[in-house]
């Protein structure tokens, strides 16, 4: 889901604008800069990630204006690299977007709200309640932060997007529940399979790339 037009009011835009420079600035507090510039491997994860995501996002499926359908990725990038550099590694990606045509560079913040901020905050807290509930088997943090995870993200980033739309005038209520919402179930899947089967592949060859995982709590 992206807005390729401009979609919002200006009141919209620029509370969007706020959000999306507030947690802008959260997310670089929160990386540590000396280690990715320090660190090869995670160099090579995030720019790889980036990557992938732009071209990712080139293949999408437009319903309407606003409501268009693709894969997100932001949960296994969270899982990869934290939730901070998961959004630079996002935003990076989106600019890839707006510099092949796909989405305007006006939207470019609300773009960047919905469906890199969101996604990944989303993934962030079900990952600290996973940490906090402590289990001890290796496939919650594959089915609850992987699987669950990223549908969880489809379902709140989608729902995010709805109500941008339906408080800008743009759809009524009806349509967006009957065009857009009930369907939200259905993306999840895709979502949910795509990022738990990366996750899985990488917990099992490469589990040291998961920066998020704790392996010294499973057995």
């Amino acid at each position: 889901m992206g807005m390729t037009d401009n979609l919002l009011s200006t009141g919209q835009w620029v509370v969007t604008l706020a959000l999306f420079l507030l947690i802008l600035v959260q997310a670089a507090r929160s990386v540590r800069w000396r280690v990715l510039v320090s660190d090869n491997a995670l160099q090579h994860s995030f720019f790889g990630a980036a990557v992938a995501l732009g071209f990712i996002w080139q293949l999408r499926a437009g319903i309407y204006p606003g409501l268009a359908i693709h894969i997100f990725g932001i949960t296994v990038v969270t899982l990869m690299l934290g939730w901070g550099l998961a959004i630079f590694a996002g935003l990076l990606a989106l600019a890839i977007t707006v510099i092949t045509g796909r989405e305007p560079v006006m939207m470019f913040a609300a773009n960047g709200f919905v469906t890199v901020m969101v996604p990944a905050l989303v993934t962030q807290g079900i990952m600290l309640w996973e940490r906090h509930r402590d289990f001890s088997n290796f496939f919650a943090y594959i089915f609850i932060c992987g699987f669950f995870g990223a549908g969880m993200s489809v379902v709140v980033a989608g729902m995010v997007m709805c109500m941008m739309l339906w408080l800008s005038g743009v759809y009524e209520f009806s349509e967006l529940v009957h065009d857009y919402l009930r369907y939200l179930p259905l993306f999840m899947l895709p979502e949910g399979f795509v990022n738990g089967a990366v996750v899985t592949g990488m917990m099992v060859f490469h589990p040291d790339r998961l920066t998020t995982l704790d392996q010294r709590r499973y057995r």
